[in-house]
C-alpha cells in the first residue's frame, strides 16, 4: 500500500476542488487532489452542466481565478476554432450561445483549461492528482482527521494520504461520512430553523433534491440515431411524480418552477431564445455549441446539454440510505435519461409528425463511452454542522420581510466571498410519501461567512464543495458553480494560511485581528469580491 504525504489533501476534483487547490497551491503549498472520475471539473466537465451564473460575473468575477478560468474558456475556443469575428468580440463572447449562461461551452473545454491552470504546479510534483480514486475509509485522533485511504478504480490499489489539513470536496460530502463529522442531510424542520419555506413537522433526512444524469445531443434530420428502446420504458412513459405534474414526466408539459403553473416547452421553437421567452424552448437552453459561432457550413448542427425536468430523478434518495438501494436509483436514473431520449426520438409530437429520429446522442463530447454524461448531477449534499448556518432569513426575500429584518441579504462580518442565485430547489425525493414539488424562491446576492466553513468540532477537515454549512433551503441558492468556487477557494487559501500561522480555522475565524489579515489576503493575493456593492446586495434575483 503507497503512503503519501503532503500539506494540503483535497479529496474530490470537482469545481470547488479544484478552486481549493489552486489556492492552496498559489501560496505555496504542496497539494493533492484526487477524484472519482477521469475528469476535473464535477459540474462542469463529468456531470456535464454549463455554469449558472448572475448578471454581474462578468464585471464582479468571485474570485481573480475563476475570471482566469473564464476568460480562459473562451480563448481556448478563440485559438482552437474558426470562430467568426463578430461572435468572438461580442461582449461577452459566449462560445456555446445557450441562455443559461453566458459562458455555455463543451465539458472538455474546461477539463483543458483546468490541466493549463494546474499545469505548471504538476511539474514539481507540488501538486499531485489522483484520477479515479475514490475514498474508502478515514483514521482520526481525537478531533482530527489524520489519514483517508484511497482506492483507484482502475487497478483496485490503495494509497493512504495523510495532511496537516483535509478539505473534503467530494460531490456528496463522502468524507464527512467516513471521517465522522457531524453532519446533516435532507429537509430540515421548521421548528429547527425557523425558515419559510422548511417542512413542518419533524425534520424529514430522506427528502432530497432530485439528481440528475445529463447527456448531449445534436440534431441531424433526415438520419435515424434511435437508439434501443430502453428496458423500463414502459415504467417511465407512464411515471408521474404526483398530483402536481400536468401529466406523465417524459412529455411536452412541465410545471414553472416559480408560480407552479403547468406550461407546454417545445424542444425547438424558431429563432426562440430561451432568455427571450421564459417558457421558449429547450433547445437555446443549454446550448453548448452553436453553429452561427463559426463560417456558414462549417458544422452541420448545434449541440445542446440535456438538464430538462423530464430527468430529474425523484424516486428515491442517495444518502441516508443502503448501498444497494443508492445504486439502484443511480441506475433507474441512468434508465429514465435514455427513456427520454427514446421519447423524443420516437414520440416527441411535433408539426411533421411524431418522433425525431435525426436526434443524435453525444456522449463523445462527454468524455463518455455511452450515451450519458460520466457521473450524475448532484445537487445536493451531506451538510456539516457548523460554527454558523446560513437560513433562509439571511437571504430570502420572502423570508426577510416576514421576519421583519432590513432589506438586503445578511451582512457577514466574516466573509470570504459572494454569490448570487435563487434559492432553487428541484422536485425532491419527499419524506416518503412521494415527491416534492419545487421550491423557488427569491432571494437577495448573498455573501459566503467564514463561518459556515467551520465545523462546530473538528479542526482540520474543511469543506470545499456544496457541504458547507447550509440548509435544505439555502443549498439551493450555494450549490451552484461560482459559489463551489469561491467556497473551494475560499477553504484552500484558509488551509495555507493556518499553515503559515500555525493556527486552526477557528482561530482564525474567532480572532478580530486574525480574521481581518486572512480577509485580507483574500482580496489582495486572491482577488476575492468579499462585498457587494449595497445596490446589488439590495437586488432581488
Amino acid at each position: 500500500m503507497r503512503e503519501l504525504a503532503t500539506e494540503v489533501l483535497v479529496i474530490g476534483g470537482g469545481v470547488g476542488g479544484v478552486a481549493a487547490a489552486l489556492g492552496a497551491l498559489r501560496q505555496g503549498k504542496r497539494v493533492v487532489l484526487t477524484e472519482e472520475s477521469p475528469w476535473l471539473g464535477g459540474q462542469l466537465t463529468s456531470q456535464a452542466v454549463p455554469p449558472d451564473q448572475h448578471p454581474w460575473i462578468i464585471d464582479i468575477p468571485p474570485t481573480a481565478a475563476y475570471g482566469e478560468w473564464a476568460e480562459g474558456v473562451r480563448n481556448y475556443y478563440r485559438r482552437n476554432w474558426p470562430v467568426t469575428d463578430e461572435a468572438s468580440n461580442a461582449d461577452p463572447y459566449n462560445p456555446g450561445g445557450g441562455g443559461v449562461s453566458r459562458l455555455c461551452h463543451e465539458p472538455r473545454v474546461a477539463v483543458s483549461v483546468f490541466d493549463e491552470m494546474l499545469a505548471q504546479y504538476r511539474s514539481d510534483r507540488q501538486l499531485e492528482v489522483l484520477m479515479e480514486h475514490d475514498p474508502v475509509s478515514a483514521e482520526t485522533d481525537g478531533d482530527r482527521v489524520t489519514s483517508v485511504t484511497l482506492r483507484s478504480s482502475r487497478t483496485g490499489n490503495e494509497v493512504v494520504a495523510t495532511a496537516p489539513f483535509i478539505l473534503d470536496a467530494t460531490e456528496e460530502g463522502q468524507l464527512l461520512e467516513l471521517a465522522g463529522v457531524e453532519n446533516v442531510y435532507g429537509a430540515e424542520s421548521r421548528h429547527d430553523t425557523g425558515e419559510l419555506h422548511a417542512v413542518d413537522g419533524p425534520a424529514q433526512p430522506l427528502n432530497q433534491q432530485s439528481f440528475t444524469w445529463c447527456f448531449a445531443m445534436d440534431h441531424r434530420p433526415g438520419e435515424d440515431h434511435t437508439i434501443a428502446r430502453p428496458a423500463t420504458y414502459d415504467y417511465w412513459r407512464s411515471y408521474t411524480p404526483g398530483d402536481y405534474w400536468p401529466g406523465p414526466l417524459l412529455g411536452v408539459a412541465d410545471v414553472h418552477p416559480v408560480t407552479l403553473e403547468a406550461r407546454t416547452r417545445p424542444v425547438f421553437e424558431t429563432d426562440q431564445s430561451w432568455r427571450g421567452a421564459k417558457d421558449g424552448s429547450f433547445w437555446n437552453y443549454r446550448r453548448i455549441f452553436s453553429v452561427a459561432q463559426y463560417p456558414a457550413g462549417r458544422y452541420d448542427s448545434d449541440v445542446t446539454l440535456v438538464n430538462w425536468p423530464q430527468i430529474d430523478y425523484m424516486d428515491g434518495p442517495l444518502l441516508g440510505v443502503d448501498a444497494e438501494t443508492r445504486q439502484r436509483s443511480l441506475d433507474a436514473s441512468r434508465e429514465q435519461s435514455l427513456s427520454f431520449l427514446y421519447w423524443l426520438q420516437t414520440e416527441y409530437p411535433h408539426e411533421g409528425g411524431t418522433g425525431l429520429p435525426g436526434l443524435r446522442p453525444r456522449g463523445d463530447i462527454l468524455g463518455s463511452e455511452d450515451h450519458l454524461a460520466m457521473r450524475p448531477y448532484i445537487r445536493e449534499s451531506r451538510r456539516i454542522k457548523a460554527e454558523f448556518t446560513v437560513l433562509e432569513q439571511h437571504v430570502g426575500v420572502e423570508a426577510r420581510k416576514a421576519a421583519g429584518l432590513p432589506e438586503g441579504s445578511e451582512i457577514f462580518h466574516d466573509s470570504v466571498g459572494v454569490g448570487s442565485y435563487r434559492i432553487d430547489l428541484h422536485p425532491s425525493t419527499g419524506d416518503g410519501s412521494g415527491p416534492r414539488n419545487y421550491i423557488d424562491v427569491a432571494d437577495h446576492p448573498f455573501q459566503v461567512p467564514l463561518g459556515s466553513l467551520i465545523p462546530e468540532r473538528v479542526e482540520n477537515l474543511l469543506p470545499a464543495a456544496k457541504n458547507l454549512g447550509v440548509t435544505h433551503i439555502t443549498n439551493g441558492c450555494y450549490r451552484l458553480h461560482p459559489v463551489e468556487w469561491v467556497i473551494g477557494e475560499a477553504a484552500g487559501r484558509l488551509a495555507a494560511h493556518c499553515l503559515d500561522l500555525g493556527e486552526s480555522p477557528r482561530a482564525v475565524r474567532n480572532d478580530p485581528a486574525r480574521l481581518a489579515d486572512f480577509q485580507q489576503l483574500l482580496s489582495t493575493d486572491g482577488g476575492f469580491c468579499l462585498a457587494w456593492p449595497d445596490e446589488i446586495r439590495t437586488a432581488t434575483r
